[in-house]
């Protein structure tokens, strides 16, 4: 059954997206079945999916029904696509937009279910694979908290500024309050540090600021440095080396970093699993 893993700070731009991506992409290279689980209604993910699987096969994928046609009839599944092997991704639409105003009509009177309701159809697929990642909009909104609700741990993605840090402190906070409001039932797996400017003083303060807030080992050791290779990513989708594509030096080492970072990712899960089981 999948881990699912929401990525979260209630500060935008500080690279959810890109990194829930990245690192659901490089599961998937691990050979583990990976879903992306695109809930935000921006829809950057889904744009940056699609970007790659066209790059890999030379196709254009069209759909037939949107996410919030596939939650109405209670079926995600009925709009996944397949991006590579072992890497899915479920697009969001504009039209996601109205995923609030739609559990405040089906659940008019409990809020519990419609925080609880994803939970319920991610629930569906989960036996489809190994781990789930969630790309959520930096937001304290019903996207979050359905998301929060479904998880079973979440990555803390904190850009080195004084407003990222702010965001964090304040996304920390409030899943102690989804916990307390909702019996959550989800685990902290680490602050992923990303640089905003490589070996700079302000990078460097911020960092052993987050240490002192958040505890040293609770920051991952490995660090998402600024890379423009990222931000062109977002217009010609990922470039893998390994799949023979066009590349560069810089391509690889993309991939190298992600590499490291997701392993950190899986011993921390593996660390804390092991711990719970005691």
């Amino acid at each position: 059954m999948a881990k699912v893993i929401t990525f979260g700070n209630f500060k935008g731009g500080t690279g959810k997206t890109t990194n829930s991506a990245m690192m659901a992409y490089t599961l998937s290279k691990l050979g583990y079945k990976t879903l992306l689980a695109d809930l935000d209604p921006q829809a950057n993910a889904t744009s940056l999916y699609l970007h790659t699987k066209q790059r890999i096969t030379n196709n254009i994928v069209a759909f037939d029904k949107t996410l919030m046609s596939a939650i109405a009839d209670e079926d995600l599944s009925e709009i996944i696509v397949e991006i590579k092997e072992n890497l899915f991704l479920l697009p969001s639409f504009a039209d996601f937009t109205s995923y609030p105003l739609f559990l405040e009509k089906k659940f008019p009177d409990s809020q519990v279910k419609r925080v609880s309701f994803l939970n319920e159809l991610i629930t569906k697929i989960k036996d489809d694979y190994d781990f789930i990642l969630v790309d959520v909009p930096p937001t304290l909104s019903a996207y979050t908290d359905s998301a929060l609700l479904a998880s079973d741990y979440t990555i803390i993605v904190l850009q080195t500024q004084e407003r990222s840090l702010v965001g964090a402190e304040a996304y920390v906070g409030y899943l102690q309050e989804l916990i307390d409001n909702y019996n959550a039932d989800f685990d902290i797996l680490g602050v992923l540090p990303v640089l905003l400017k490589n070996n700079s003083k302000v990078d460097e303060y911020t960092l052993n600021t987050a240490k002192e807030k958040f505890g040293e080992e609770n920051l991952f050791e490995n660090v998402v440095k600024n890379m423009e290779r990222l931000k062109r990513y977002d217009i010609i989708g990922i470039v893998d080396p390994e799949l023979g594509t066009k590349y560069d030096v810089h391509d690889k080492r993309v991939m190298k970093l992600y590499d490291k970072v997701t392993k950190e990712m899986l011993k921390r899960l593996e660390e804390i699993e092991s711990y719970n089981v005691q």
